[in-house]
């Protein structure tokens, strides 16, 4: 039971001390530092804005530090985590643990989705006018894709809590 406390303790500490280091995208290690991960990608790159090649080699380069960050972390989750539910977990908590592993699967496309579109943008072979409508919609997938990160972080925000609970209740 310690070792299963200290996964979730552990998860949890993540949350606390990512949160606090927003803005170092060189950091990325969860879903909440992925959240600031996507915002310096996102204000890295705009339309419109001459020579746009460094705001999007920076923008893949983001991309990739996120990218990493959330295998990492999502790789915890499934195998650490899993193996804490299971043993310990009531009926809702596997339930909202299996739902959250659902949502890993699209978080992790709609990343690669974000990765194909910029490699789009950097070969250049849109016209300027297509290329820009391409820009401005990648912007916006960005930003839908942060605010179904930050949701998902706080829902497994509180179903780690839960489980905490659980598990010092039981000791």
């Amino acid at each position: 039971m310690e070792q299963a406390l200290a996964v979730i303790e552990q998860i949890i500490e993540d949350h606390k001390v990512i949160s606090q280091r927003f803005q170092a995208a060189e950091q990325i290690a969860n879903d909440t530092e992925a959240l600031a991960g996507f915002d310096k990608a996102k204000e890295a790159f705009v339309p419109g804005r001459l020579a746009p090649q460094p705001g999007l080699q920076e923008l893949q380069a983001s991309l990739a530090k996120i990218e990493q960050g959330l295998h990492r972390h999502f790789h915890l989750e499934e195998t650490s985590l899993s193996g804490v539910v299971g043993k310990y977990g009531d009926e809702e908590i596997k339930s909202d643990l299996r739902s959250l592993l659902l949502e890993h699967n699209d978080l992790r496309n709609r990343l690669a989705h974000s990765k194909k579109h910029v490699a789009e943008l950097v070969e250049g072979n849109l016209s300027r006018h297509l290329w820009e409508a391409s820009a401005h919609d990648m912007r916006a997938y960005f930003s839908h894709t942060r605010k179904l990160l930050e949701a998902h972080a706080e829902i497994e925000r509180e179903l780690l809590h839960k489980l905490l609970n659980r598990l010092k209740k039981e000791t």
